[in-house]
């Protein structure tokens, strides 16, 4: 198969798009209610409690001469009660029982060598009902008080709940938007009338990893900022394209250097000029992703380089707040599917923490079940499932175009699958034209869908096939990353240019005489006269 090409074209990425909101089951298929803001709810819950006489109440704007940074600090109540901290992942049985570390350490690896995590003081978090945290959370949703107005930190309390709003590195990412696959469910699969797809692509740099990477920078920012004042010099990561884009734009906004491992010709030119624009250390190297990763760790154990990789567990906080996102979204209703595609695994285990945060402090009686996606050129967690979780082996990811997950030894392996188990979840796999031809029929029903997204769909389709998903499941497929980011891919499929592949729903231009009579012939085949 030939490997993803680049393209030359230079394309903007779209942005936030409104939320879709449910306002109960009664109206799930009601589609006036789909188009309701989110925050509809709790603007109405305000207005009821503020009274009469804050309806005709004047809101001041800011002094002109003050940011919102700025205004937030004037604004600013009293210290948070809530913390976090580090704990080994999982806790080992034969460790010290008592190992934690502050979030101020620079630390990737426990005592035993295994990965850590962040754990949140859940019982000051329990203080407070699940209906408090609810209203809470959706009253800042839209918002451009800082730093509440994004996606990741109106919901703080529950991913750096001690750093200091000033520290915050916020492109206002999140929020994103809630798609309803109406006709794809419909004439595709079975008559399915609640699918969606959650649009993490639609971002900053066109990828979910913002929700990760602006509470990773953030912290840095803190830690090299007075009074903690640590020597950090930048930030490092090793990346399959979407990673290094968010490292190197967060960066950027902070002005702290980023340093970049490339794998050579595995990347698409829209996710290589990302970083490049954005003045990062770009270093392309002739290995794939995780030859990648070895070197970015060992050059970060010898440099005073922050490690930005999800070996470190601060970016899966703020990648949780997706799932708590979908919640909102339902009006805190549980889907019963989530779909997410799977390569380094980090964002499964996000996914299942911030579904399991909400559950064990009341904002939803129950977490759904959790299917992961794998390329079936790239697929250890895959194996590992079918082998009954006994048999784990990395192994060289092979080329797809799925280029994001083309990774055979993923560093979050062991948290995939505690989030897999928890959750009575699903492993499947895509080949690389199931996950092509997946692609091109969700572009065929109005999305413009990344490959890794076919992934998911392409399992979506095959669970479907085989009984496990039913028609009226709520389910949501994840999408990771904007279509625009893989344009070359869509290129090669519709000119049918992909060896062994039949590229079933090509759609390629049509060349036509530029006269009326040879226009008039081609659209009356076309149309097979329907319309004429």
């Amino acid at each position: 198969m030939a490997t993803p090409a680049a393209t030359t074209s230079s394309l903007s990425l779209l942005f936030a798009h409104p939320h879709f909101h449910h306002p109960s089951t009664k109206q799930r298929l009601d589609r006036s209610h789909l188009r309701l803001p989110l925050r509809a709810a709790a603007h109405r819950t305000r207005c009821a409690t503020e009274g009469a006489s804050a309806s005709t109440a004047t809101k001041h704007r800011r002094p002109a001469e003050e940011n919102i940074r700025e205004e937030a600090a004037r604004l600013r109540g009293p210290a948070t009660t809530f913390s976090a901290w580090y704990e080994p992942f999982p806790p080992a049985s034969d460790g010290d029982p008592n190992e934690r570390y502050s979030l101020d350490e620079v630390v990737y690896r426990s005592t035993s060598g295994g990965l850590l995590d962040v754990r949140h003081d859940m019982d000051a978090l329990a203080r407070f009902p699940g209906s408090y945290w609810r209203d809470l959370f959706d009253s800042r949703v839209g918002r451009t008080t800082w730093p509440y107005g994004s996606g990741v930190w109106s919901k703080k309390e529950f991913v750096l709940p001690e750093i200091d709003s000033d520290h915050i590195v916020s492109l206002f990412e999140g929020n994103s938007n809630l798609f309803w696959a109406e006709r794809l469910g419909r004439e595709h699969l079975g008559g399915m009338n609640d699918l969606w797809v959650k649009q993490c692509g639609i971002s900053h740099t066109g990828s979910f990893k913002d929700l990760g990477m602006t509470a990773l920078v953030s912290q840095v920012n803190r830690l090299r900022r007075a009074p903690l004042s640590r020597p950090i010099n930048g930030v490092g990561c090793a990346s399959t394209g979407d990673t290094s884009a968010a490292l190197s734009a967060y960066c950027a906004a902070a002005g702290i250097p980023a340093i970049v491992f490339l794998p050579a010709d595995r990347i698409s030119l829209q996710q290589l000029i990302q970083p490049i624009a954005n003045g990062a250390t770009v270093l392309s190297l002739d290995t794939d992703f995780d030859g990648c990763m070895r070197l970015i760790r060992e050059v970060t154990a010898e440099l005073p380089i922050y490690l930005a990789n999800s070996l470190n567990s601060l970016r899966l906080e703020g990648q949780k707040t997706a799932a708590i996102e979908i919640l909102q979204q339902f009006n805190w209703q549980v889907p019963d599917w989530v779909i997410i595609p799977g390569g380094n695994l980090g964002n499964i285990y996000a996914f299942y923490k911030g579904f399991e945060m909400c559950r064990a402090l009341g904002l939803v009686d129950r977490v759904p079940r959790l299917v992961c996606a794998q390329a079936a050129n790239a697929n250890p967690l895959y194996r590992y499932y079918k082998s009954g979780w006994t048999d784990f082996q990395s192994l060289v990811a092979g080329t797809t175009f799925a280029s994001a997950i083309q990774i055979g030894d993923p560093v979050s392996i062991d948290r995939a699958v505690v989030a897999l188990k928890a959750t009575d979840g699903i492993v499947e796999e895509a080949t690389e034209e199931e996950l092509m031809d997946a692609t091109a029929l969700a572009d065929l029903t109005g999305m413009f869908a990344c490959p890794h997204t076919g992934v998911a769909l392409a399992a979506l389709f095959k669970l479907r096939d085989q009984g496990m998903i039913g028609t009226n499941d709520r389910t949501v497929v994840v999408s990771t990353a904007h279509g625009l980011k893989f344009t070359q891919s869509k290129i090669d499929y519709h000119d049918k240019n992909i060896k062994d592949m039949l590229c079933q729903y090509a759609n390629p231009p049509i060349s036509v005489k530029p006269d009326f009579g040879s226009v008039m012939d081609v659209l009356q085949k076309k149309l097979n006269g329907v319309l004429l």
